[in-house]
């Protein structure tokens, strides 16, 4: 064991961690024992809580371990003294989070998390604030962290000093011990991407969930979310906000008393084009990267035979364009509407994390079942979490497959196949419940893995982006043969839609063309072998089928139902392109960049542009289409009322 002495500092700092975080979620357990046990399996937050305090704990050792192993002993003395602040400091910040937990989580009834942050930005309200309302949680805090600073100094020796420790056999043991704190803050060897916060999501209920984190984490992530929030008025320019959202509602299809709460600016009553007594399901099938180019029906190339033979079944969009080019964007618009901004995506950030609008959020209050369906890991950019805080009861992801009947397993996890068919049997197993699900293919993404023996390859190398792209195609084919031999088929309204294209570039600061993508809906009241051809935005698609859904919807969303839409309205679309924006009219088009004045275009055929004079008041709808949407996240007034 003396070959190990060096890392016995390392290893009092991860156990007094550990039982601080431990104690803590023991205690705030009990303290809401009553709200948590009713939800299934609530005993989860221990391991689930373990698991992520050694993640947390694992991360903050690696720097102090390269110190002690890497060091030669004759420099040890010069970092002593470092190492040992350095252990005092962030086992004090450990514990001052979790003493503030119990404060935030009765008034915000979460963990802390950027409200925590944000708060110390106005120091005199907050700590006004404070010294009123918890005076008594104040001393007990200061207390406790003097204790506990205290003692830590008087045992800073037997707990943190480093023993010296031959230099060669430190260099033979680091990669062991670096191995399993490696180990720790990745939590696991076999997931493609480290554990994160999404694998503590297991219950419907937002507070039972947060037990099973540390504070710590919490706010850590908050802060590193903080560089995605990005406020557009430093980059294009500053607009009054109440301007901004008139803007953008002049090109909303929503007469001015259809509005119905001020304090949410967007929402309005979305009416039905007609009223069912039947609640009709809907079924979003996300095609991942399906760009227009591949897409036969669309003029692309001859890759999707089973999608053009159902484009008879529907009525097929052949001028949509998407907002962005990743998956979480389109997510973005498909799920919640929600207009592109130049910050992440609001799957990844922190103030949508609970209470923003999705459809599922929507229908949920109707009584509807709310699944999202994915054959790789829900906890891939955050979708997990973001779809579990916003109205999605039921995540099925990698986990939920059986390995034995199932087809293939790739990189990004069971094939499309296998997850239609996990689909198609969930559905049915809902009886005559009403759902709305989320389905989320990822066989046409690179490396481009699929099943043998399925179809006929277009190119002769089989992992290609167009044999991914037939694949894919194959198994919509196959969703929909046996969907349509279920009893649920003919109450259920189907949306097929890619979230972006795949590789987008070009050389146009915004490569439009690249942004043309599908979608086709079919189900009840859907016009046969349609086509709408007028621009249109991926934004638009939810506001189009709500108003087939068989009755009125009250939504904030800036989107149109593009089939009841007058023809005075011009077709409009918004695009993100990094840190570019694209707001098209018609055949004009606005581009803003980054502290440069706006551009204006005239387009053809999506490829040719032409330089225009710039229309201030179409540039002013431009601006306005950024600046709402960091205005409406920043002030979460992006929701539904009860919320």
């Amino acid at each position: 064991m003396k070959k190990f002495q060096f890392s016995k500092p390392l290893l009092n700092f991860l156990l007094i961690g550990l039982s601080i975080l431990s104690f803590s979620r023991f205690v705030l357990f009990f303290i809401f024992k009553n709200r948590v046990a009713e939800t299934p399996d609530y005993g989860y937050i221990f391991p689930i809580g373990l698991r992520m305090d050694l993640i947390v704990l694992c991360y903050l050792l690696f720097l102090p371990l390269a110190l002690t192993a890497l060091v030669p002993d004759s420099f040890l003395k010069k970092i002593q003294g470092f190492l040992t602040v350095y252990f005092i400091l962030f086992l004090t910040l450990i514990l001052f989070m979790e003493l503030s937990t119990l404060d935030f989580i009765n008034e915000y009834d979460t963990r802390p998390n950027k409200l925590f942050v944000d708060y110390l930005i106005y120091p005199k309200e907050v700590v006004g604030t404070l010294l009123k309302s918890y005076l008594s949680s104040i001393f007990v805090t200061v207390i406790v962290l003097a204790g506990f600073v205290y003692a830590l100094i008087r045992y800073r020796k037997p707990l943190f000093e480093i023993r010296e420790t031959n230099y060669k056999t430190k260099l033979l043991v680091f990669p062991l011990i670096a191995f399993f704190v490696f180990f720790g803050a990745r939590s696991s060897l076999t997931s493609k991407r480290p554990i994160n916060a999404s694998n503590a999501i297991f219950s419907t209920d937002h507070l039972t969930n947060s037990l099973g984190l540390n504070s710590f984490y919490t706010v850590t992530f908050a802060l590193y979310s903080m560089k995605n929030e990005i406020n557009p008025e430093k980059m294009y320019g500053k607009m009054d906000y109440a301007e901004a959202i008139s803007r953008v509602k002049k090109y909303m299809d929503v007469k001015p008393a259809d509005f119905t709460d001020d304090s949410i600016p967007l929402l309005h009553i979305q009416k039905a084009d007609s009223i069912k007594k039947r609640l009709y399901n809907i079924v979003i099938i996300l095609e991942e990267s399906l760009g227009a180019e591949y897409v036969g029906s669309l003029g692309g190339l001859p890759l999707t035979p089973e999608f053009d033979k159902l484009t008879k079944e529907g009525t097929l969009f052949t001028n949509l364009f998407s907002t962005g080019t990743r998956s979480v964007r389109g997510i973005e618009a498909v799920v919640t509407g929600f207009l592109p901004s130049p910050s992440e995506s609001v799957v990844k950030l922190n103030n949508s994390q609970r209470d923003f609008y999705t459809i599922a959020s929507l229908l949920k209050q109707k009584g509807y079942d709310t699944s999202f369906i994915y054959g790789g890991m829900a906890n891939f950019d955050n979708m997990g979490s973001f779809f579990s805080g916003n109205g999605f009861d039921k995540i099925i992801d990698e986990d939920d497959f059986d390995a034995q009947k199932s087809a293939f397993h790739g990189t990004w996890g069971w094939s499309d196949e296998d997850v239609m068919a996990k689909a198609n049997n969930y559905f049915k197993s809902l009886g005559n419940k009403p759902f709305v699900s989320l389905v989320f293919s990822s066989s046409n993404h690179e490396p481009f893995e699929f099943p043998d023996g399925r179809i006929a390859l277009y190119d002769k190398q089989k992992n290609t982006v167009n044999n991914a792209m037939k694949y894919a195609d194959y198994s919509i084919g196959q969703f929909f043969k046996q969907a349509q031999k279920e009893e649920y088929y003919k109450n259920t309204i189907f949306l097929v839609i890619a979230d972006h294209n795949t590789r987008t570039y070009g050389k146009h600061l915004v490569p439009i063309h690249k942004f043309h993508i599908p979608a086709l809906i079919i189900g009840p009241g859907i016009p046969k072998g349609g086509k709408y051809n007028k621009l249109c935005s991926q934004i638009d698609i939810q506001p189009t089928v709500l108003g087939k859904i068989g009755f009125d919807t009250e939504v904030p969303m800036a989107g149109r139902n593009l089939f009841n839409l007058p023809d005075s309205f011009q077709g409009r679309a918004m695009m993100q392109f990094n840190d570019i924006n694209a707001f098209r009219v018609g055949n004009e088009v606005v581009i803003m960049q980054p502290n440069k004045e706006p551009l204006q275009f005239h387009v053809e055929k999506d490829t040719i542009f032409t330089p225009e004079k710039l229309n201030k008041d179409l540039a002013k709808d431009a601006l306005a289409h950024v600046i709402s949407p960091f205005y409406l996240y920043n002030q979460q007034k992006y929701k539904l009322r009860n919320n």
